[in-house]
């Protein structure tokens, strides 16, 4: 929703609001949460998902989607730009967004999460401050490097998390730099790539700044022709003459000369420049889909079989997934996955809901693996169609080994499927594959054949208990799956459920929320459903349901918060699960609605959300839920008092509401949400590793219930010597500590792979407090002789690409026109035209 040359009293009711925060930020405002401070300013997550929105409308108008007519621009003039609505438009009617926008969610909150992670938010390099700015280009280029290489890699997940990091870093240098001032009216033509120097930098001698002692300082630049940034803070100091960043909370802003020069947003008492925040944010959007489109053209620019639409996941369509055991007792079961695979890749070849990615992870023991991960669906089927049931015979296996190595390559918000016939022989690893599924939202489905009261029908080393099969209940429970039992001859019929579990669905709530004997159950089918499907599985005599699914485009996103309002740097820093003790915000993002669909979509909302106790069903609480900015943003929030996250646990989220017509509506999360008693946070320096080297990692534990006795484990996958300087901790109440870690990176680890670390804080023996994990995703690059980037962009420039020489724009706000350097820009209806990229 970016405002370009628009008055201020035009933009207060087209951005959303959420925390009343009295401190200013020290770039752009991370999010939209931070802006009551500052209403009308252009927030970090903007910038970001308007640049992510363009880029997917231009891919849409240069693919003509199979089957359909092509889009046309013309059709989005005059329109608020939606998510849903371009995959309505591109896709057909029903057709959700919904991983698309958590994507995009998961892009922009690391970007935020640079101004309120340790390592990252004090450091100038990251935000072009303190005249740093060549050094902050290098560590541009070396974030953007790292999200091509984990998109290449097919990690996605840390690929969008690097790809934050370069945004931050690129937009906050048209806040804190004097390119605005210098008169510039396009991005900088060098930022992107390093072998071209930066022209005309202030030297240390060089005084640009003269003292103001105003909150607004529209005269204070010395020197209108060298290139400088504002000092923030106290480290580094600032030098005599020197401009500060400026603004109530920066220290140096009161040393002469005063004042200072950041344009972070509309308020005065915030940003000194707050006269030109909207020309630097428009140059921020600009820039920002210059680096979308030079990471779209290292990808390999091939339409939706390039990595981009990958990476940011342009597609309604989920993964493939697969977890098999090859032992040699499951020859039914691995020809059942065949036959569903095979079902499925030639059903939905070429449709929007075909397959994105697939994933095979086989496994027996004592082995398991290797990962085999492809966009291709003839590739995967015949991998697939090479295993064959061999050896083996006694159980246990090692099958969650086999699904954490699946978890770790499976893209956010998907169907994992597990087929075997044993019991887990790891089963140690139950409560970190738990937080892993939680952690990448994934949802896992065991398809056993083995009956978990039989003892006969297979070899064994020694007599099995009936609870072996209990780690799968624990972990199906945890990541919203089930566990289903079967028997060899029943095994194809049920291995449709792979294909079932792949549609677009949602969960319907049942009542009550857990069986009672004598009592039956029900659930509220609405108008804007299309398909309900409901699950029984069990003995006929006492069979029990699971939360239906059906298939509708209405569903929800959502995540937790906790308000960062002291400091520099206000806004609501994402946790990934609600912490014991500690005031959250839950915020929702409601998929399916939008102007182009079905009216009632529009006139539908929700007013509450119900907490649930897992696996009792007994309401924890219901909290009323508050309409952030226009309703077809779906944007809700929720604010959840300590008391109701008092219990550790699991918990289950239900959004209760009203359909256009005034009917009820209910919706359910599909996967439980956990309160966990500490909070535990891993960081490491901004940057990727090298072979032969040490990075040191920081720990943060914090509890803010009761008093905490851990002790602490951590792992490496791969198994890379890493080294911990705590190993038990007491925290009281409202009381933290820091721990450090230094990894080792051997001489022969793989150029371009990824490494996970993971942290685990159990109770002490005898404890029943869970288990909190908290996991790092860390990038090994091989040394280059220059940056990939930089080879690339120099020779073709980064610009909108396009078929043709016309680039489009489009905004959520509204603009008039002009040049941006040799282009022509206007709008018609908050679109805007931008002729002749081609020549940047």
């Amino acid at each position: 929703m970016l405002p370009t040359d628009v008055p201020l009293s035009h933009l207060s009711t087209s951005l959303l609001l959420l925390l009343q925060l009295l401190h200013p930020a020290s770039s752009f405002f991370p999010n939209v949460w931070s802006l009551l401070a500052a209403p009308g300013s252009v927030t970090h997550q903007d910038l970001t998902e308007e640049a992510a929105l363009n880029v997917t409308l231009q891919l849409f108008l240069e693919q003509p989607p199979p089957g359909r007519p092509p889009l046309h621009l013309e059709d989005f003039l005059g329109r608020t730009l939606l998510a849903d609505d371009l995959f309505a438009a591109y896709f057909g009617p029903g057709f959700s967004s919904r991983r698309f926008r958590a994507a995009l969610g998961e892009v922009s909150r690391a970007n935020a999460a640079q101004d309120f992670l340790p390592t990252s938010k004090n450091d100038p390099d990251l935000h072009f401050d303190a005249e740093r700015l060549g050094q902050g280009r290098t560590r541009l280029a070396g974030a953007l490097r790292e999200a091509l290489v984990a998109a290449r890699a097919l990690d996605h997940t840390l690929a969008r998390r690097r790809l934050g990091a370069a945004l931050h870093a690129l937009q906050d240098f048209y806040s804190h730099s004097n390119w605005v001032e210098l008169g510039r009216q396009e991005p900088h033509p060098h930022l992107l790539w390093p072998r071209q120097e930066l022209q005309s930098l202030a030297r240390v001698g060089d005084p640009t700044c003269s003292d103001c002692e105003e909150l607004s300082c529209p005269g204070n630049l010395l020197d209108l022709t060298l290139l400088t940034s504002g000092y923030f803070g106290s480290h580094p100091s600032k030098p005599p003459g020197k401009c500060s960043h400026g603004g109530r909370f920066d220290r140096s802003s009161s040393q002469p000369p005063r004042g200072g020069i950041n344009k972070d947003s509309t308020s005065p008492g915030f940003s000194p420049h707050h006269m030109l925040h909207l020309q630097a944010a428009k140059l921020a959007l600009l820039a920002s889909i210059q680096a979308f489109s030079l990471l779209r053209s290292r990808l390999g620019d091939r339409g939706f079989s390039s990595l981009l639409p990958r990476l940011l996941d342009i597609s309604p369509a989920s993964s493939l997934s697969f977890v098999l055991d090859t032992t040699g007792s499951m020859g039914e079961e691995i020809s059942a996955a065949k036959i569903q695979a095979r079902h499925i890749v030639e059903q939905r070849r070429g449709s929007p809901m075909e397959p994105a990615h697939y994933i095979l992870v086989p496994f027996h023991d004592p082995g398991f693996g290797p990962v085999f991960t492809t966009s291709d669906p003839d590739s995967f089927w015949q991998q697939l169609n090479e295993l064959h049931a061999l050896g083996g015979g006694d159980e246990p296996e090692m099958c969650l080994s086999a699904l954490e190595l699946a978890l770790l390559h499976t893209p956010p918000l998907s169907d994992i499927f597990v087929f075997t016939d044993a019991s887990p022989k790891d089963a140690v690893l139950t409560n970190r594959v738990e937080s892993l599924t939680q952690e990448r939202r994934c949802r896992v489905t065991f398809l056993v054949t083995e009956d978990p009261l039989r003892v006969q029908g297979r070899a064994r080393r020694e007599v099995l208990s009936p609870l072996r099969f209990e780690p799968y209940e624990a972990v199906a429970l945890a990541s919203g799956g089930e566990v289903i039992f079967t028997k060899d001859q029943h095994i194809q019929d049920v291995a449709a459920i792979v294909g079932d579990s792949m549609a677009d669905l949602v969960t319907l709530p049942l009542e009550p929320p857990v069986v009672v004997s004598g009592r039956p159950l029900g659930f509220s089918v609405d108008a804007l459903l299309q398909r309900v499907t409901v699950r029984i599985h069990g003995e006929v005599s006492s069979f029990w349901i699971r939360s239906p699914a059906a298939q509708t485009a209405l569903d929800f996103l959502f995540y937790f918060g906790i308000p960062m309002d002291e400091g520099p740097h206000p806004g609501l820093y994402p946790l990934a699960q609600p912490v014991a003790g500690l005031q959250t915000q839950l915020l929702v993002e409601v998929t399916g609605l939008g102007f182009r669909g079905d009216p009632r979509d529009l006139r539908s909302h929700f007013s509450h959300v119900v907490l649930r106790g897992i696996p009792e069903g007994a309401e924890r609480g219901r909290v009323p839920l508050e309409p952030m900015g226009p309703r077809e943003r779906g944007l809700l929030a929720a604010s959840l008092p300590p008391a109701l996250l008092s219990t550790t646990g699991p918990f289950s989220l239900e959004l209760i509401g009203q359909d256009g017509e005034g009917h009820g509506l209910h919706r359910a999360a599909s996967q439980p949400c956990t309160v966990v008693p500490v909070l535990l946070e891993l960081s490491s320096s901004p940057g990727s590793l090298a072979p032969g080297s040490k990075a040191p990692l920081s720990l943060h534990i914090a509890s803010f219930s009761g008093p905490q006795d851990l002790d602490l484990r951590t792992s490496v996958n791969p198994r890379f010597p890493l080294t911990f300087n705590l190993s038990r901790v007491r925290l009281e109440p409202n009381e933290s500590v820091w721990g450090h870690l230094w990894l080792e990176v051997p001489d022969s680890a793989a150029p371009d792979s990824v490494v996970m670390v993971t942290v685990t804080a159990t109770g002490r023996e005898g404890s029943l407090v869970p288990p909190t994990h908290a996991f790092l995703w860390l990038l090994v690059l091989a040394p280059a002789s220059q940056d990939p980037l930089a080879a690339t962009a120099h020779s073709s420039g980064p610009i909108l690409h396009s078929t043709s020489s016309v680039s489009t724009l489009v905004t959520r706000g509204r603009a008039r026109g002009g040049r941006v350097g040799n282009c022509w820009w206007g709008t018609v209806g908050g679109v805007l035209l931008l002729l002749g990229l081609a020549s940047w």
